[in-house]
This record gives C-alpha cells, sequence and structure tokens, in this order.
C-alpha cells in the first residue's frame, strides 16, 4: 500500500497525482505512518469565565471541527465534519463501513485538495482502489458529527452482507473497568471535553487503540480505519468502546468490523439492541468501574 501526503487540481473533482509527494512503498504501514500531515486538533480562544470572583478574560481550549470530503477512486462519496487527524484512517474505515470498498483492496490514501490554502488542501481525502471498488453513489446531504450513516441501511441489509460473529468471552468486570483505561488516553478530551472517543481493546480490557474526535462514528472509523491499514480486519478477539451513547450505526460499524463486544458508557438505542442481537454481539450500556448493563449478547 502507498500512503501519499499530498495532491493538488487546479480544476474538476479528480486528483492529480502528478505533483504527489509519496511515502515508500513497502509493508503494510505501521501506526505512525499516516500521520503525514500535523494539523491542530485544538483551537486557543478567549472567553469570559463567570464564578465565585465575578467575571473574568481567560483563555480556553476548543476542539476543532472541520469538514472533511472523503472520495473513492476520485468519487465523490460525502462530507462529514470532524476533528481533523487521523484523516486516511477515517476516511478507510468509513468506506469499509458502508460496504463501499466491497473487498477491494487499499492501494493508496491521499490528500487531494483543490487550492493552494491549507484548510481546502488537506480536507479532501481520496482512496484508491484502482477502480476495483464499486463506483459509489454520492450523498448530496453533508454528514454531520452526529450522525454517520444516519439509516441508510437496515437490519436486513446487513444481514444480506454480514454474518453474526463468535461472541467473546471477556469477564463482566474487565469490561467495567475498559470506561476508565481508555479516559487515561483521552489526550484532546482532557484539554476540551468536547470530544469523543473510540478504541479496541484486548480481552484483559487494555485498550490498543484510542481514537478521538468530535463525533462518535468519526472515532470509530478512525479505529476501524487504522485496524484495516494494518491488515487486522476483522477485528477477532476485540471489543469496540464507545464514550458515549450506542446507536445503531455504531453496532452496525462494529458488526462490519469484526467486533464481537461493544461497550459504551451511556444507553444503547431500541434498534442497536436488535442489530446487536442479529449479530450475536455482546452490546454493554452504562459501563462504569463497579456495575454495567448486558442488553444483547
Amino acid at each position: 500500500m502507498q500512503l501519499i501526503s499530498r495532491s493538488t487540481a487546479s480544476t474538476g473533482s479528480r486528483c492529480s497525482k502528478s505533483h504527489a509527494c509519496s511515502l515508500a512503498p513497502g509493508p503494510t504501514p505501521q501506526r505512525h505512518s499516516l500521520r503525514v500531515v500535523a494539523r491542530g486538533r485544538t483551537q486557543t480562544v478567549l472567553i469570559v469565565k463567570h464564578g465565585e470572583d465575578g467575571p473574568r478574560r481567560v483563555p480556553d481550549e476548543l476542539v476543532v471541527e472541520e469538514p472533511l470530503e472523503i472520495r473513492l477512486d476520485d468519487h465523490l462519496v460525502t462530507t462529514t465534519m470532524r476533528t481533523p487527524g487521523h484523516d486516511f484512517e477515517l476516511a478507510v474505515g468509513f468506506l469499509h463501513s458502508e460496504g463501499l470498498l466491497a473487498g477491494a483492496p487499499v492501494k493508496t490514501v491521499r490528500y487531494c485538495g483543490t487550492g493552494s490554502a491549507v484548510e481546502t488542501e488537506f480536507n479532501v481525502v481520496s482512496v484508491d482502489t484502482g477502480g476495483i471498488a464499486p463506483v459509489p453513489t454520492a450523498r448530496l446531504t453533508p454528514t454531520t458529527a452526529s450522525c454517520g450513516i444516519c439509516g441508510s441501511e437496515s437490519i436486513a441489509d446487513l444481514c444480506k452482507r454480514l454474518a453474526p460473529l463468535d461472541t467473546a468471552a471477556v469477564e463482566v468486570d474487565v469490561l467495567a473497568k475498559v470506561p476508565s483505561r481508555v479516559l487515561a488516553e483521552q489526550t484532546v478530551f482532557s484539554t476540551t471535553g468536547g470530544v469523543h472517543a473510540a478504541a479496541a481493546f484486548d480481552a484483559s480490557g487494555a485498550p490498543l487503540l484510542v481514537r478521538e474526535d468530535i463525533g462518535r462514528h468519526n472515532a470509530v472509523d478512525k479505529v476501524v480505519g487504522r485496524l484495516l491499514l494494518d491488515g487486522t480486519l476483522p477485528a477477532e478477539g476485540l471489543g469496540l468502546f464507545v464514550s458515549g451513547r450506542a446507536s445503531f450505526e455504531i453496532v452496525q460499524k462494529a458488526w462490519a468490523a469484526g467486533f464481537a463486544t461493544v461497550v459504551a458508557v451511556s444507553a444503547p438505542s431500541s434498534l442497536a439492541v436488535e442489530t446487536a442481537k442479529a449479530a450475536s454481539i455482546r452490546l454493554v450500556g452504562f459501563a462504569r468501574e463497579d456495575r454495567l448493563n448486558i442488553y444483547a449478547e
């Protein structure tokens, strides 16, 4: 697989590869390989803080939210609002979760801006399969930070393309401790309090991979994309943690990636529970140090 840091085009919707700056080709990249461009994930602003001492102006850290246009073989798929960082993982994970790769290998991932401004240049990512993946249908409505697929597939559709999983045996007391272990690695949340986290964890409850984003579904896609690029999907023997509620889209993404356990700190939806049962996913909600609820297994 080849990862490309930059590709620009003066006109049109297709990416020009003539000015691409590529990383050395070789085996599947390690986790640090995708950190091609350092983008700020937080921004400092001045606010008026009211407290016991009255109002005062102080600096505050906010999480950055910007649009990311995702393309497959240079065809527009969607635009999602996300926190910059691990953009290649996000694009690949999204395409996998939606079934748009259809088993096609990822050959290159590149930024594909249409101008010199950094806001444009690094907010467009194209995933290349060499034309093997089916041509996608573009979404006309941008995806928000709170909505991923938002019902674009039904449970019946998922059952047609995904087989039930083998439920992983993880001790309940281990699952209850996953949230606190992930929280310890949430660097952006610790400074802003404004992002969600997703993590892949092993049978001991240890987080192996943690990603943060303003959108829960984006954080999950970043985890899934990293595992796919590392060649470790399906995620057999691993669980998926999310730092919010477990919606249908979260369970759908877990199913597509092969996570047989999903742990959330908040409640699941009724459709998420129904989907988890169809997938044979162990779905845990309200996970705390000393308690949790099991909604499906």
